[in-house]
C-alpha cells in the first residue's frame, strides 16, 4: 500500500537545487513505490519503480499524455493549452497522425546535417576551453549541442539558436531565481516565457511562408499529398517541444555526464582507450542524468498498481530519473558505468511516446565523448556547480573546470 507519511514532497524545489533528489527516490522506491503526494492544489501520484514506469509509458489507453505533461504547465487552464496539438501532449490516434509529420523532421538527412554542425560546434568549443585552460563547461560547451542541434534543424544562425536556447531555459526554469522576468507570479511568468518563445517562431514561420526550405519549419507547414495542413497553433506547439525537447536534455545529460567523468578518472582513462565506450557512454550519460525527471500523465479508468488504487481523473507522475537508478533493473545502479550493458534505461521514455528526437540526442552525446577523449589530459572540477530550481529538468547553470596534464 501507498503512504503520505514519508513526509517527502516532490513538487519542493529546493531538494534539486541543494540536496539529493535521488535519496528521496530510493526512499520512495523502498517503502512507498506508490505515493500520493499532496500540493495546495490537490495532489498527484508519483510512481518510481522501473517496472511501474515503463508500464505507464506503455499503457497509453489507461495514462494519457493530453492533461499535459509537466504539473501546472498551463496557466489558468485544468487541461495543457497544447492538448491534441503537441506530439508529447497527445494520445493515440491524434499522436499517430502527429508522429508521421514530426518524423520528417527527424530525417536520415536532417540526422545526418546535425551531426556534421554538432561535430563542428562541440570541436570549436572544446579547443577554446583547452586553449584557455578552463572556462563553465556549461555555458561554453555542453550548450553548444543544442545550439548546434538548432542551427541545423531550423536553418539559424548561431545568434539566433543561443537566443531560442535562452527563451527555452527560461521557460524551463521559471521558477529559478534568474528567470523571472520581473514577474512575481510563477504561473503568469511560464505563460509570458511560452509567448516569447511562440513570439521567435511566428517570425521563422513568416520567413519560411515566403522562402521555404527543407528546415523543420518548412517541412512542418508543407504537407504531404493527402495530407491536411497543420494549423498555426499546431506547429507553434511543435517547433517548442523540438527546441525544448532533445536540445534541453541532450545539454543538461553533457553536463551531467562530465561530472561523473571528473569524479571518476579511471572512467575518462577506460574512454580514452576504448573507443567502443562511446556507444555504451551514451547510453549511460543518459541513464545517469535522466534530465527530464519525469513526465505526467492522467488516469483515464481507475487501475491499481502495487495494491493502490488510481482513479480516473488523478494526476499521476512517472519519475523515469527513479527508475534508471532501480536496483531491481540495474545492478550497482548508482555506479557510472561507461560500459555498461545491457542498458535498457527509460531515459528517452518508451512506448509510442519514445523520444522522436532519441537519434538526434545520441549523435550530439558521441560528438562530445569523441572529442573528449581525443584530447590530451582531462577536465577536472574548478568550483562548486549551480543547479536549476526545477524539478523537472534535471539543470546545470553552471559547471566549473579547468584543464590538467594529469
Amino acid at each position: 500500500m501507498t503512504s503520505t507519511t514519508a513526509g517527502i514532497d516532490l513538487n519542493d524545489t529546493e531538494t534539486f537545487v541543494t540536496g539529493d533528489p535521488h535519496e528521496l527516490w530510493a526512499r520512495l522506491r523502498k517503502e512507498a513505490p506508490v505515493y500520493w503526494n499532496p500540493t495546495p492544489e490537490g495532489g498527484f501520484w508519483a510512481l518510481t519503480k522501473f517496472d511501474d514506469v515503463l508500464m505507464a509509458f506503455r499503457d497509453t489507453e489507461t495514462f494519457s499524455s493530453e492533461h499535459g505533461t509537466v504539473i501546472g504547465g498551463s496557466f489558468r487552464n485544468e487541461a495543457d493549452t497544447a492538448s491534441g496539438r503537441m506530439l508529447v501532449t497527445s494520445d493515440p490516434p491524434r499522436h499517430r497522425q502527429l508522429r508521421r509529420r514530426m518524423h520528417r523532421v527527424f530525417s536520415a538527412q536532417m540526422i545526418e546535417q546535425v551531426s556534421r554542425t554538432v561535430r563542428e560546434r562541440v570541436a570549436v568549443s572544446l579547443d577554446d576551453i583547452w586553449a584557455r585552460g578552463g572556462g563553465d563547461f556549461a555555458t561554453d560547451v555542453a550548450r553548444e549541442l543544442p545550439a548546434a542541434g538548432l542551427m541545423a534543424q531550423l536553418d539559424v544562425a548561431h545568434s539566433d539558436a543561443l537566443h531560442l536556447l535562452h527563451l527555452t531555459q527560461t521557460m524551463i526554469g521559471y521558477r529559478d531565481e534568474t528567470h523571472t522576468l520581473g514577474i512575481e507570479h510563477e504561473g503568469l511568468r511560464l505563460a509570458t516565457a511560452q509567448a516569447d518563445i511562440f513570439d521567435f517562431f511566428l517570425d521563422l514561420i513568416a520567413k519560411r511562408r515566403a522562402n521555404p526550405g527543407e528546415d523543420a519549419v518548412s517541412i512542418l507547414l508543407r504537407p504531404e499529398p493527402g495530407e491536411r495542413e497543420l494549423d498555426e497553433d499546431t506547429v507553434l506547439f511543435n517547433l517548442m517541444n523540438l527546441a525544448i525537447g532533445g536540445n534541453e536534455t541532450t545539454q543538461h545529460s553533457a553536463s551531467g555526464g562530465l561530472l561523473a567523468l571528473m569524479e571518476d578518472p579511471e572512467q575518462w582513462e577506460r574512454l580514452r582507450t576504448d573507443q567502443k565506450l562511446v556507444g555504451t557512454g551514451i547510453e549511460e550519460f543518459v541513464r545517469w542524468t535522466s534530465t527530464a525527471s519525469y513526465v505526467q500523465r492522467q488516469v483515464t479508468r481507475p487501475i491499481v498498481v502495487r495494491d493502490v488504487e488510481l482513479a480516473e481523473g488523478d494526476s499521476v507522475t512517472l519519475w523515469t530519473a527513479s527508475a534508471n537508478r532501480d536496483g531491481d533493473q540495474f545492478p550497482d545502479p548508482d555506479r557510472f558505468d561507461l560500459g555498461r550493458t545491457p542498458n535498457r534505461h527509460v531515459g528517452f521514455a518508451s512506448g509510442p511516446h519514445h523520444c522522436i528526437g532519441a537519434a538526434m540526442g545520441r549523435t550530439a552525446l558521441a560528438a562530445l565523448l569523441e572529442g573528449l577523449r581525443e584530447r590530451p589530459g582531462r577536465l577536472v572540477p574548478a568550483g562548486g556547480t549551480v543547479r536549476l530550481r526545477s524539478n523537472f529538468m534535471l539543470e546545470y547553470k553552471s559547471v566549473p573546470v579547468e584543464v590538467t596534464s594529469a
